[in-house]
């Protein structure tokens, strides 16, 4: 009898553990979204932002733009293959008037082996799934930021925002918005005032910065 509890026991647990090996990266942050759409479903005509935890942690984004609509659908963490895997529900579904990318700048941070080259080809898998159903419709690419953790990665998040700057200019409706620079010091360092204490993400300094370069962009 104990054999066969401790067998079930043990059945139970693999069984759970297999579902958690499983369950896709930020499953859960995508059903919040989920849930929060079911509630009150955005309106139309608004403009998205989408990415990673840089637009997740502008909570609120919402006050800078007020003569604007705005869906956050930042999920912290993510790179491009997770906005890919996910824009059937946190892109697709919406509607909106214009989208706004952040991303890419955890695709090099995670994968040290990863090419500016594959970078970008991560954008036009992405810009594609949006153009099939979007054709016409503004999609603004923020380029990638300047980060004090992140400062070994730098070169490359610079080559992979000239490459991707360079490919975007060459698409309809397609702009590319360069943060980068404005984050710099005169002497071409990062400002790292403009940073919370991990140096990773920004505070309200940086967020203005944002803020300045995003409201000619939108509509």
């Amino acid at each position: 009898m104990k054999k066969l509890l401790f067998q079930s026991v043990v059945f139970g647990l693999l069984l759970v553990s297999g579902a958690i090996a499983q369950t896709p990266r930020f499953y859960q942050e995508i059903q919040a979204f989920k849930q929060q759409d079911s509630l009150q479903f955005p309106s139309a005509n608004a403009i998205l932002f989408v990415g990673s935890s840089s637009f997740q942690k502008w909570k609120d984004v919402q006050d800078y733009f007020p003569n604007h609509t705005i869906i956050n659908r930042g999920f912290g963490g993510s790179t491009l293959p997770d906005v890919i895997r996910y824009a059937p529900e946190i892109i697709l579904p919406y509607h909106p008037k214009q989208i706004v990318i952040y991303c890419g700048e955890n695709d090099i941070a995670e994968d040290t082996a990863i090419t500016p080259q594959q970078v970008l080809n991560r954008v036009k898998t992405l810009l594609s799934i949006i153009r099939k159903k979007y054709t016409n419709i503004p999609v603004d690419y923020i380029s990638i930021k300047p980060s004090p953790s992140r400062v070994q990665w730098q070169q490359k998040m610079v080559a992979a925002n000239q490459l991707i700057q360079a490919y975007l200019e060459k698409q309809p409706h397609t702009r590319f918005i360069d943060v980068y620079h404005a984050m710099l010091n005169a002497d071409g360092t990062i400002n790292e005032t403009i940073f919370i204490n991990d140096r990773l993400h920004m505070n309200a300094k940086g967020y203005h910065i944002w803020q300045k370069i995003l409201e000619p962009a939108l509509l």
